[in-house]
Formats: structure tokens, C-alpha cells, sequence
């Protein structure tokens, strides 16, 4: 694994004899030849697979996710997805931060509703999660939103984009979310995605994907006008793999983090990607539309502010089928328009930051 962290200090790193607890999310990372400590928090996204409250709303597409409706959307079914969420969240990061992300993005949520019956169950109500959110055009009613731990992050603003296309009136989709603010003292801003799906053709509805990619791409843009060393992230399902176009070349992403080109984000996907690991799985293949890119500005040699340290996908066994055809897959809520009982049909995807401490 190449790093622009040092390789004494990469070594360091994976030399480490024990994790201490520090100030819950931050771990300190403590070495016993040189006595050094990292803080390290824990950045997530989850794909929470139409996450809908039980209520038909009007003027929304949400009928199928009622009592009455195809699904026999209950309100008991309602609160165990709810409570099987909070169970995966609440694990995300925990191997080394010993607590629950400091931020995570989440897709596919009817409205805030169900964003506060989330972060009120019993599995997250300890860490107090704040939440932001609006509501999108999405004819499905479905939005994007951030959850973020205020003892970690302190929110300074927040916009929401909506994506248009030229020449498309009957087009609508997710917004995109931009938060920016405090992560532990230091300037982070956050852009949540769902770009458009595949539905009707991968090439068929890559312009859309593409048009979702320049959007993300002029706001990371505007960012890094005012400040060329800003803490971008970018984050979401992109309904595109890392080394797709939209991604590759529309929002301009290396998946090398001593060669990132000027200009460039990196996507620590990419390797991932590339080693077979996916968040999703389709006729017997795997995607990982699920990416957190991030840019230079958290890939430098600055010991006192926090760099990118490592990403993953949180794909525990429990998350998964246990057997059948789809044994290893995601383990849903529906298949087929069956009722499965399960979590999401995504596997949670996050990175860690870590910044020296001494």
C-alpha cells in the first residue's frame, strides 16, 4: 500500500501494539518504540434502501411502501429496519475508533422522519447524532442526508444543489448535499451524492450520471478556489464504478495517492474496486457504486492536521445471505418483491483520518 505518509511512519502505523481509547471516536494509535499517538476518526456512507415511513404521501411516488400498499409496508416491519440499521451503523469504524462514525452520509430516506426515528433508537440515541437534510424534486420522494456526532463535528453551513438537465423538464433527482464546518478544530466540507440509477441501460443513462459528475465537480471546484489545500469529501452511491467515466473523467479521480495529477481527487475505491471487492452485487458480479473520494488537501505531509489513513467496506457476515444462490450478497429488505427482513441491499463503505497528536 503506497502512502504519501512517510514510510517510517507508515511502518509506525502498522507496528501498533494496542489502540487507546481517546475522547471516545478518537483513538490514539500509541507506539512503544517512539511513544507517538494518532487521533483517528471514522467517515462513512450507507445506502439505506428505501428507508420509507408508512404514510402515503401525497404528490409522492411512496404507495408501495404503505400497509395497504405492494410491499405490506407495516409499521412493525418500519421500526425493525430502523433498529437493523441502527445495529450496522452503530459497528461501522468501531475496530479502531471504538465508536460509531463521527459522520456519516445516508441515502435513500423518504424525509427527516425517518432520519430522527433513526438516530432515536436505542443503538444510536447514545451518540446524540444531528442531522442534515432537505427535501429533493426525486419523483420517489427519496433524498440524501448527513448524520454527524456535534462532540466531533460542528456544522458551520449547508446548501443543497439541485441536479438539472438541459433540455430534460420532466427530470428530477436527488440534490446534492453540501455541509461544511469543524472536524475536531479543522475546516471539512462533505458532499453527499445518489446519483441517477441505471434503470432503462448503463449507456443509456450515463449522461445522467455524467451531468451529476460535472455538478459534484464544480462545487468540489468552488471550494478548492478559495482554498487550494481544502478538506473536500465526496461521497455516495454513484450508480457508477470507480473507474467508470462519470467518475474517472467527469469528476476526475486517481486511484494512486503518490500520483494524484493536478487537478485531481483521489479514490481510495479504485484499488478496492480492483481488487474485486464491491458494495453491491447484480447477476453475479460485484459493483462499488458506493465510493468516498477525497481531496488533495487530506493527502498531504502535514502531521498536525488529519490525513486520509485507510478505507474499507463494511461487509461483516452478518450483513450477508447466508446461502442459496445469493449467499454472500447484501442481505435486503425485499428481493423479488419478497420480504426478506434484512438490512440494505448495500454495504456500508468508510475511511479513516488520523492526525499525529505529539
Amino acid at each position: 500500500m503506497k502512502n504519501s505518509i512517510s514510510k517510517k511512519r507508515f511502518m509506525l502505523i502498522y507496528s501498533v501494539k494496542s489502540i487507546l481509547l481517546f475522547l471516545f471516536l478518537f483513538s490514539a494509535l500509541n507506539s512503544n518504540a517512539q511513544e507517538k499517538k494518532y487521533k483517528i476518526g471514522c467517515i462513512a456512507f450507507y445506502n439505506l434502501e428505501n428507508l420509507f415511513d408508512t404514510i402515503d404521501t401525497e404528490n409522492v411516488r411512496d404507495e408501495e411502501f404503505t400497509p395497504e400498499g405492494r410491499n405490506r409496508w407495516t409499521p412493525d416491519r418500519y421500526l425493525v429496519k430502523l433498529d437493523m440499521l441502527a445495529e450496522v451503523i452503530a459497528q461501522v469504524g468501531n475496530d479502531l475508533t471504538k465508536d460509531a462514525p463521527a459522520i456519516i452520509g445516508v441515502s435513500e430516506i423518504e424525509n427527516i422522519d425517518v432520519l430522527e426515528d433513526l438516530v432515536n433508537t436505542p443503538a444510536l440515541k447514545p451518540y446524540n447524532y444531528k442531522i442534515v437534510h432537505y427535501d429533493s424534486p426525486d419523483k420517489r420522494g427519496v433524498d440524501v442526508g448527513l448524520l454527524y456526532q456535534p462532540k466531533y463535528f460542528t456544522v458551520t453551513g449547508s446548501v443543497s444543489y439541485e441536479l438539472g438537465i438541459e433540455g430534460r423538464d420532466d427530470f428530477f433527482s436527488r440534490d446534492q448535499l453540501l455541509v461544511s464546518g469543524l472536524f475536531d478544530g479543522e475546516p471539512l466540507s462533505i458532499i453527499v451524492n445518489h446519483w441517477p440509477s441505471r434503470r432503462g441501460g448503463e449507456k443509456r443513462s450515463r449522461p445522467l450520471r455524467i451531468a451529476a459528475a460535472d455538478l459534484t465537480r464544480s462545487i468540489t471546484d468552488s471550494l478548492m478556489q478559495i482554498d487550494k489545500n481544502a478538506k473536500v469529501i465526496v461521497m455516495g452511491d454513484l450508480n457508477d464504478d470507480p473507474v467508470d467515466p462519470s467518475v474517472k473523467d467527469h469528476l476526475k479521480t486517481s486511484g494512486k495517492i503518490n500520483k494524484i495529477p493536478d487537478g485531481y481527487l483521489y479514490n481510495p475505491m479504485e484499488n478496492l474496486f480492483k481488487k474485486g471487492i464491491g458494495s453491491l452485487a447484480w447477476r453475479d458480479s460485484w459493483n462499488l457504486f458506493d465510493q468516498i473520494v477525497i481531496s488533495p488537501g487530506l493527502v498531504g505531509e502535514n502531521r498536525n492536521d488529519f490525513k486520509f489513513y485507510k478505507a474499507g467496506v463494511f461487509n461483516k457476515k452478518f450483513l450477508k445471505n447466508k446461502e442459496g444462490r445469493y449467499a454472500g450478497y447484501p442481505l435486503r429488505t425485499y428481493a423479488g418483491g419478497v420480504y426478506q427482513g434484512g438490512y440494505s441491499d448495500h454495504f456500508p463503505v468508510y475511511i479513516y483520518l488520523i492526525k499525529e497528536t505529539n
